[in-house]
């Protein structure tokens, strides 16, 4: 690989990897790097995948402005990608007369903030619109304009599609420190050797505090990483068709329960400050905080029901907590995209165009690129198909007739997608997360055997090398009643 690129990003999360697509567009040399084997593998997939409506942000900031617009390019970018989108609207919920005055400040924030469609609806309206809602509801804030996203499918898609528009993607690469040539920045030092640029982008999430710390630059600047917990029910025991929040607090937006892009109910997140930017563990205290804050909005919830439980992290920043997007004062060859936590996710979009319009202002050429292609047709999913265009695909392809996991009705050749695809998945997470293979209610316990054979024989290595996410999460490492000398 060429050492010298035009722009070097540091993170492919869903900001880095909206950037590197937003600067696909022109004619450029963009490198990626991703210190993960894969995109996404951070808070971006980790997340109440909730494209927000925007009347939470205090007006007149970055967060309001950012989340607005990225609200808007996410109806827009969504089909583009081929992610998996599904307009739900939003209900901010107020049980109790206590609770309606925090609705309409809502409301008028919203109005402030330019959201379409927002609205107060009464008691009576709310229990038709939702009838498994807690009886005590005195109001709630509509906001037509509110989605649910496949958080890690819309990373991937973004990511792809900069890849085909030739984008350089570097997985396992640890970012260690800028090269300057006085104030200069001119490149990167990694895991993997130095890379050349003439800009650099801080979209490093968790530790972007870190790397603008390596250019000498905002020193005052700290992520102060929050944790967030998340139960997932099983579809076929529970369901809704909306996503409701409770009255948001000093900590955030509440415990939601939303409905998923895959049909299965999520209730979350609590909020507990960390101290580890890496640990996802959930606890039980955290658990039982999500099921009360739940059971406030719908009470006939049962945990009994969920399958699967995860913790995100949110890289909040101190200081007055709003989006840091800027080019860097002290030296030259630097964007930073810092303290993007909730709504980041919703504003990435945004975010990025910023990114590419602070490269203008500082004087960057940019020349429209001809064959840029902003399309990217997602693989097939087989579960989503009728009957009919099943039995063309398997006529087309074999794989397509092998189902590998049975809950989600994932098959053979969605996997051999997976791996063969812009964007290679080389774990089993890897897998899951495209094909959604594993997340039903067995958590892949059929799967796991066929996937790991699958895995060893398209990447040419022993099933014994096959990981879950990486080095050092290998699954298996002998045969059953193999002896072990």
């Amino acid at each position: 690989m060429n050492n010298k690129f035009d722009f070097i990003i540091i993170g492919s999360g869903i900001v880095g990897s909206l950037v590197a697509r937003e600067l696909s567009r022109y004619e450029c040399s963009v490198l990626v790097i991703e210190k993960e084997i894969d995109v996404g593998m951070c808070p971006s997939s980790a997340n109440s995948a909730i494209i927000h409506a925007g009347y939470d942000p205090k007006p007149g900031t970055l967060k309001a402005k950012m989340n607005a617009e990225g609200n808007r390019l996410w109806h827009e970018f969504a089909p583009e990608l081929g992610v998996q989108f599904k307009e739900t609207g939003s209900y901010v919920v107020a049980v109790g007369p206590d609770e309606l005055p925090a609705i309409n400040l809502l409301y008028e924030q919203g109005v402030k903030n330019s959201i379409p469609g927002i609205a107060v609806i009464g008691r009576e309206e709310m229990l038709k619109r939702e009838p498994l809602i807690n009886p005590m509801v005195s109001g709630a804030l509509w906001s037509p304009s509110a989605a649910v996203i496949d958080p890690f499918g819309a990373v991937l898609a973004a990511a792809e599609n900069a890849v085909v528009n030739g984008v350089k993607y570097l997985f396992e690469t640890r970012f260690l420190g800028f090269i300057f040539n006085g104030t200069r920045i001119t490149g990167i030092t990694t895991s993997k050797g130095d890379f050349f640029c003439d800009w650099a982008i801080n979209s490093a999430g968790l530790f972007s505090d870190e790397v603008a710390h390596k250019a000498g630059v905002k020193e005052g600047f700290q992520i102060i990483p929050r944790k967030g917990s998340y139960i997932i029910f099983d579809a076929a025991k529970f369901s809704i068709n909306n996503v409701l929040f409770q009255v948001p607090s000093a900590l955030g937006k509440g415990v939601l329960v939303s409905t998923t892009t895959h049909g299965n109910v999520m209730i979350g997140p609590d909020s507990q400050l960390s101290e580890n930017k890496e640990d996802s563990s959930t606890t039980r205290e955290g658990l039982l905080s999500i099921e009360a804050g739940a059971k406030k909005l719908v009470p006939s919830i049962d945990v009994r029901n969920s399958i699967v439980t995860y913790s995100g992290i949110r890289a909040t920043g101190n200081g007055d907590k709003d989006f840091i997007i800027e080019t860097a004062k002290e030296v030259q060859g630097l964007i930073n995209l810092l303290g993007i936590d909730s709504p980041g996710f919703v504003s990435a979009p945004a975010i990025a165009k910023r990114a590419v319009e602070l490269l203008k202002e500082a004087g960057v050429k940019l020349k429209d690129k001809e064959t840029f292609n902003p399309i990217r047709k997602p693989f097939p999913h087989f579960h989503l198909m009728s009957h009919k265009e099943k039995a063309e695909l398997i006529n087309k392809n074999p794989a397509y007739g092998r189902i590998i996991c049975r809950c989600e009705e994932v098959t053979e050749g969605e996997i051999l997608d997976a791996i063969h695809s812009p964007i290679p998945a080389r774990t089993y997470d890897s897998i899951k997360r495209r094909t959604w293979l594993g997340t039903g209610r067995c958590q892949g316990a059929f799967d796991y055997p066929r996937v790991i054979q699958i895995l060893a024989r398209e990447l040419k290595i022993p099933e014994t090398e096959v990981t879950k996410k990486g080095k050092g999460s290998e699954l298996v490492f002998r045969r059953t009643k193999e002896i072990i000398a």
